[in-house]
């Protein structure tokens, strides 16, 4: 299968895209600055022209965009729909454009996390965008068409970034990286659909 992985190059992308190239996936990384081809997901535009390069294609995983830690009494609707445009409007784009170039049967994987069920501070923006995707994900589950499938993966502080955030969440128990990849493997090759998968550690 064809997979196109946004963010690719990143974290969670250095271990997903050669465990899905072991299994002769056929992947497509994208990024804003790396990777075979370059999309913002801020931008309709890179999205469509994305999938006219490359489609149909048969999966779609985002692992980009991540949400800016927030100090409450300064957060604006002006920051928080910033915060937003890549994280939860670039995911859902990719979806809702993706219908109409990907095969049938194609899986779209997207990513939230943990702060849609766990308060923390600093995080509000973070947390409005992941329950946002949970709830995109279980409408769309319904609606979209040829047997397309698509789930959410909900990950806590990742193993592999430990050294880099465990000061902004001290406390907070990491998933390992394998087992986060694993929750990755069976949304593209599985059968399941409508699935908030919480990776919490």
């Amino acid at each position: 299968m064809r997979i196109v992985v946004v963010g690719g190059a990143g974290t969670i992308g250095r271990r997903l895209v050669p465990a899905l190239r072991s299994q002769n996936h056929d992947v497509v990384v994208a990024g804003r600055t790396s990777g075979d081809v370059h999309v913002d997901l801020a931008s309709h535009a890179t999205i469509e022209a994305l999938y006219r390069e490359f489609g149909p294609v048969d999966g779609a995983v985002s692992i980009a965009a991540h949400g800016a830690l927030v100090e409450f009494e300064t957060l604006t609707s002006d920051s928080l729909q910033e915060n937003m445009r890549a994280k939860f409007f670039g995911q859902a784009d990719l979806v809702l454009t993706g219908q109409h170039h990907c095969t049938d049967g194609a899986s779209f994987t997207l990513t939230s996390g943990i702060f849609a069920d766990q308060a923390w501070p600093h995080v509000t923006g973070g947390g409005v965008i992941s329950g946002a995707l949970h709830s995109f994900t279980l409408s769309a589950a319904i609606e979209l068409p040829r047997g397309m499938r698509i789930n959410v993966v909900s990950p806590t502080m990742i193993g592999d970034s430990v050294d880099d955030f465990t000061e902004n969440f001290p406390g907070m128990r990491p998933v390992p990286m394998d087992e986060l990849v694993n929750h990755h493997l069976d949304c593209i090759d599985g059968d399941s659909t409508g699935r908030v998968i919480r990776a919490y550690g």
